[in-house]
């Protein structure tokens, strides 16, 4: 089977979130982990500023190609590297694909993601690739189903390649005025309802309505996006098509996350010998500036947005300290969540660190030296966060929501991984912090739950085998 994984961010070229780590481990998983043989080929923009020169550097330039963007025409390099039995290609516009600040967030994302969009299928001949299956991810990627089934499906070239579309998070969903359909996307007028949605352009309802299957990144999280509490307003195009919408639950690459290779960390460790854990807490704490390590130590890395549910945090954040917590926060976003941890290690200075940014060496000392990982989510579509943190022997104590849900079950069960609990409350979540300290005092208990953590499976085998069996499920039909 030849698939071709369309993705705006790729791990390790270029990243700003959770997508970049399924489009770099998904694909690879896909190819490498599976008795079947497939042909696994991603596609992503040549983000020129970003992109480490070790991998620009291996490109090999294969053509380069005009691609419409509205009513007028646009330069499209195209170059490939082969890397762990996958081909990537990249689409090369400097003046789309080359800015200073991040991979998003400028006026012309509608007319960058649209051209990336097209370029994607308007190299497939020129190339001589033709994929059976295009698993487009996100509104960056969402007009790829769109232009198919209204310019591309009816050329003899591009017959009967299946579509699949993946919601990673439906809060982001490309919405834009009308008369970007004329200026920038270019399709027919005549399919102009296709992308239109409550009186805008949306993308990704373009690729709800065109798409072969669409799939969400854990399976509760499919059946949350029906309710508009999380769905943005896209509930009632989503309940048209339940039939094609299906979610699998999202693996980390553990080859990458792996506490007795990790470069990163302190001292290595495993299941079996979980000495360096200790050692690694002992260093965190140094590192922070803060008191003894008899206590133990929470942590946060994160997004700070207000679905992450730090407002819970905030409203009982001393509580927290004074049940004989130390923590550690790590994370950037709105101003308004910065400035209170800030605060907060203003006035704990001996137990509360705070790092105001993103540091992903940093990020894996946290994971090894902490032993509580809190992610109190409103919504949270998968989480990879939570996963991470199992595999370093940390235990999540999470809000059951979408992926979390899935992947976390509470310690007071059989085989439990952490500690959660259901309603959006602050007390509720205090409740099982305050649970999770008495596990950790309990120093029996606390071991086997975090050694039944190390050993959970979160590879992306498993799902691999979810997306390949949709892929072939696709094509039979």
């Amino acid at each position: 089977m030849k698939i071709l994984y369309a993705s705006s961010e790729v791990q390790p070229f270029a990243a700003s979130g959770g997508l970049a780590d399924v489009a770099g481990s998904l694909p690879k998983a896909l190819a490498n982990d599976l008795t079947e043989q497939n042909e696994v080929a991603v596609v992503m923009p040549l983000y020129t500023n970003t992109i480490k020169e070790q991998y620009k550097s291996a490109m090999q330039q294969l053509t380069a190609i005009e691609v419409p963007v509205g009513w007028r025409k646009q330069y499209c390099g195209i170059k490939k590297l082969v890397l762990n039995k996958v081909t990537y290609y990249f689409i090369d516009n400097e003046y789309y694909f080359k800015r200073d600040y991040g991979l998003y967030g400028y006026l012309d994302d509608a007319e960058r993601f649209a051209f990336f969009s097209r370029a994607i299928l308007e190299m497939l001949p020129i190339i001589d690739y033709k994929p059976d299956i295009i698993n487009s991810n996100d509104w960056q990627t969402a007009l790829v189903p769109v232009y198919y089934n209204t310019i591309y499906a009816s050329d003899w070239r591009y017959h009967n390649i299946k579509h699949v579309f993946t919601i990673h998070n439906i809060g982001y969903q490309g919405q834009y005025g009308m008369e970007l359909i004329p200026e920038i996307i270019g399709i027919p007028p005549e399919f102009s309802n296709i992308i239109e949605y409550d009186n805008d352009v949306n993308f990704m309802k373009g690729a709800i309505v065109t798409a072969d299957k669409i799939t969400t990144v854990s399976p509760t999280y499919a059946q949350e996006i029906l309710d508009p509490w999380f769905s943005h307003g896209l509930d009632r195009i989503l309940r048209h098509y339940t039939y094609k919408t299906c979610g699998f639950l999202n693996g980390i690459d553990t080859e990458f996350y792996n506490p007795q290779t990790d470069l990163n960390i302190a001292e290595q460790y495993s299941a079996n010998n979980k000495k360096g854990k200790a050692v690694c807490k002992e260093k965190l704490i140094e590192e922070f500036g803060l008191s003894d390590n008899k206590e133990p130590v929470i942590a946060i890395i994160s997004r700070f947005a207000g679905h992450k549910g730090f407002d819970l945090v905030r409203e009982v954040f001393n509580q927290i300290i004074s049940l004989g917590y130390k923590a550690v926060i790590l994370g950037s976003g709105e101003f308004y969540y910065e400035e209170f941890f800030q605060q907060m290690h203003y006035t704990y200075p001996d137990k509360v660190g705070f790092y105001c940014g993103y540091n992903p060496e940093l990020a894996r000392k946290i994971y090894a030296g902490a032993d509580m990982f809190l992610m109190p989510s409103k919504s949270e579509p998968c989480g990879l966060a939570q996963m991470i943190a199992l595999r370093y022997g940390t235990i999540p104590i999470v809000r059951l929501t979408g992926g979390l849900k899935d992947s976390i079950p509470d310690a007071g069960g059989k085989n439990g991984l952490g500690f959660t609990f259901l309603n959006y409350d602050s007390y509720d979540m205090l409740n099982a912090i305050r649970r999770a300290r008495e596990y950790y005092d309990n120093k029996l208990m606390w071991g086997k739950l975090t050694s039944r953590a190390m050993r959970a499976d979160f590879s992306w085998k498993n799902s691999a085998k979810l997306y390949y069996g949709l892929y072939k499920d696709i094509i039979k039909k």
